[in-house]
């Protein structure tokens, strides 16, 4: 039985839970009816030192480098339309490849071209984030977003982050109005 948080929760992802190692974490949403451009949702990851920082752009995981040097972190795929039921999107993570310097993984969802095309997370419904066990295809933790991000372009969905030798999911949900660009010079990169 998945664990449901609120935004602010946090939860133990590996302690109990012995030999979880391999998660994937989906991603989903909805956009509402909208007459304009179709909208392109796209799902980011960002490998986080003690600092908060990416330490180079190989820490960058996203559409155009789907898979980590240490194959810790694989980006399924880009998904442009999001249409369909489940996970829009997916991205998979070996806990135990995660590089020692890694101490956060950020989990982020952009819209693409938002300000040409005047979206924003306003316009998008039924968004969530969910941690499933890859070996047994067990939901562990799920996060509904359901705050009204109405002039946002990027959101931090989720955070993975270390704690001693153990994993935690943190239900983030915070809101940025610079779309892709913002959160890469937020995580110290150009």
């Amino acid at each position: 039985m998945a664990v449901n948080l609120q935004k602010g929760q946090k939860v133990d992802l590996t302690k109990g839970r012995a030999g979880l190692s391999k998660v994937i974490v989906g991603l989903g949403w909805d956009t509402n009816k909208f007459d304009g451009p179709d909208f392109d949702l796209d799902a980011s990851v960002f490998l986080l030192g003690e600092n908060g920082k990416c330490a180079s752009a190989d820490d960058f995981v996203f559409y155009n480098n789907l898979k980590h040097s240490s194959a810790s972190v694989e980006h399924m795929g880009d998904n442009l339309t999001g249409e369909g039921d489940g996970d829009d999107e997916q991205i998979k993570i070996e806990l135990s490849k995660v590089p020692a310097h890694v101490h956060k993984i950020s989990i982020a969802v952009t819209i693409h071209m938002a300000k040409e095309r005047n979206q924003n997370f306003g316009l998008v419904s039924n968004a969530f984030v969910r941690v499933v066990d890859e070996n047994t295809n067990a939901e562990l933790i799920r996060y509904d977003l359901s705050e009204d991000y109405s002039i946002e372009t990027a959101l931090v969905f989720a955070e993975l982050y270390r704690h001693g030798s153990e994993w935690k999911f943190a239900a983030v949900g915070q809101g940025f109005n610079d779309g892709l660009q913002g959160l890469v010079n937020l995580y110290g990169l150009n």
